[in-house]
């Protein structure tokens, strides 16, 4: 990417963006719309690569698998699509959940997703993604709002309308660490890329970050004025920026909660944060618009 790309908007959507997605190589994007489309694009100019219109219903949560190949899609029916990612090839299409498939995450070899149903399925299922076979289903929490893997590919973490977050072994529910710091339901909750942190965010303001095997607080952000709803790491696992109802998108230091800047150019709600994999820039959705902003134009 090039050094000088100044702040760019990507407006091919005609209703709301509810999930951002980079390609590893951090050339794309992948969003999700209440339009009922998944749109890939190029990151620096907009410029489509790929338009699938493969749901039926509007859509909740896409993710690009780490090998590149693949996008897998959720939406509000309940169904999860797997298809290659630059020609919308179908894969195969998951049928596990009975509504609402609020999160979706690869695993770091590409070879399982973990998926989250929101209201009226309260389930993680843990399947192989290009089969389709149910390895593991989570059913200890209420509603699913965010489930992401820990980076060796061991554990996932869940955050629910309950108030919980809990981390456990992806295929066993084994080890069990449940988190409850929270006071109000958790929308977004994030495993920092060195695997030591677990950071969480929802409906009482706060953002938590812990430390992934004992639970132990580590920093509790309290930056924003209305409910976080997406959280996502730098790279190097120092930085998060963090989505809100209160339209902005915040920056700030993991360790401490100082905070480095805000982003205010949303009009509406902030739904979803994706930190880019270079650490160069953050793609931030609200209404039907995609921002993609360069860290330097922040900082």
């Amino acid at each position: 990417m090039p050094t000088d790309s100044p702040t760019f908007t990507y407006q091919g959507h005609n209703d709301n963006v509810f999930a951002v997605a980079w390609s590893p190589d951090g050339s794309s994007i992948a969003s999700g719309s209440r339009d009922k489309t998944v749109r890939v694009w190029k990151a620096t100019s907009g410029g489509d690569f790929c338009i699938y219109r493969g749901h039926t219903s509007s859509l909740l949560s896409v993710a690009w698998s780490p090998d590149g190949k693949y996008i897998a899609s959720g939406d509000t029916t309940g169904i999860v699509q797997v298809w290659e990612a630059f020609t919308g090839r179908g894969v195969v299409t998951y049928h596990g959940h009975t509504r609402f498939v609020r999160s979706i995450a690869w695993s770091p070899d590409s070879l399982h997703i973990a998926s989250g149903g929101d209201f009226g399925d309260s389930t993680v299922q843990v399947w192989t993604a290009l089969t389709g076979n149910r390895v593991y289903t989570h059913n200890q929490q209420y509603r699913i709002f965010s489930v992401a893997w820990s980076p060796d590919g061991k554990r996932l973490v869940s955050c629910s309308f309950d108030g919980s977050v809990r981390a456990w072994d992806a295929f066993t529910g084994s080890n069990l660490l449940s988190y409850r710091d929270h006071s109000s339901p958790v929308y977004a909750t994030a495993w920092s890329p060195n695997g030591a942190y677990i950071a969480s965010g929802g409906q009482d303001m706060m953002i938590q970050v812990w430390e992934a095997t004992s639970g132990k607080s580590i920093c509790t952000y309290k930056g924003h004025t209305d409910a976080v709803k997406s959280l996502a790491w730098c790279p190097d696992s120092k930085y998060i920026a963090s989505g809100s109802n209160d339209l902005t998108v915040q920056v700030w230091e993991a360790a401490s909660g100082k905070l480095f800047t805000s982003y205010t150019d949303h009009a509406e709600w902030v739904r979803t944060v994706a930190w880019s994999p270079g650490g160069e820039y953050i793609a931030s959705a609200s209404g039907e618009m995609v921002h993609i902003t360069r860290l330097s134009n922040l900082f």
